[in-house]
């Protein structure tokens, strides 16, 4: 489903060295499963996934295309710590109709199903890209690119980010825009009138406002400058209006 890599952390020390690293409590995946993100020093984006916390193990869940990225990081910052770290050959089956026995929900949020991980691909046939546009749910390489901060992107409404854990890499920086700035930049719903393609810049009034992303028929994912999304936008030969 969707190019996914599972990674394994066993050991000891599993779950104290990746609470240090990542975005999200890993003490809450016990039994379950967290959305979070490993950022760099200066508080951005490098990798998303999920941790699914086993009795003897940690398993993260990662877009193949950043399965190497997350594993060279870890490899990093292990140092002495009683880890070890393995790919596995687990699929990731993802859906939304009815869930197979010991699949965990979405924690992204709660139209986004159900995820599963096993032998075999049990996905279904969900319409993701329009899923994902209808609830600003970002994705890896997408709208979610080593220019990101995760708190534009939604990481605080996805629940990928615990601001009560303590430390994690960019965690100053992250916490300084929670509590000290106001947003002035974020990934926003538009509504198309024409034709538009992602990747395309956004303009209004000759001017500069963001980037179009993942766009589904007449609505798409967009990131945008909040002071100048208030009226009409361009973006290739279509008009855009924030929702």
């Amino acid at each position: 489903m969707h190019d996914r890599t599972v990674i394994s952390i066993s050991g000891a020390d599993r779950v104290s060295f990746l609470q240090g690293l990542v975005t999200n409590d890993v003490t809450k995946a016990s039994g379950g499963i967290i959305y979070t993100a490993l950022l760099t020093p200066q508080g951005k984006f490098i990798v998303d996934f999920f941790v699914i916390g086993e009795s003897n193990r940690l398993l993260l869940d990662v877009a193949s295309s950043h399965a190497q990225t997350l594993g060279q990081r870890l490899m990093m910052y292990r140092l002495r710590a009683a880890v070890a770290i393995n790919q596995t050959d687990l699929i990731v089956s993802c859906g939304t109709g009815p869930a197979p026995n010991g699949a965990f929900a979405d924690p992204r949020h709660a139209e986004m199903g159900w995820r599963a991980y096993g032998d075999e691909d049990v996905s279904d046939n969900t319409d993701w890209d329009a899923l994902r546009v209808a609830h600003l749910i970002p994705q890896t390489g997408i709208e979610l690119t080593p220019e990101t901060y995760v708190l534009e992107a939604g990481f605080e409404v996805l629940h990928g980010v615990d601001f009560k854990k303590g430390c994690f890499v960019g965690q100053e920086i992250v916490a300084r825009m929670k509590h000290k700035t106001v947003l002035k930049k974020g990934l926003s719903r538009v509504a198309i009138t024409g034709k538009a393609r992602t990747g395309d810049e956004i303009t209004a009034g000759g001017k500069p406002v963001g980037t179009l992303y993942t766009v589904c028929g007449r609505e798409a994912l967009a990131f945008l400058r909040y002071d100048r999304a208030d009226g009409p936008m361009r973006a290739g030969n279509a008009t855009l209006t924030r929702l």
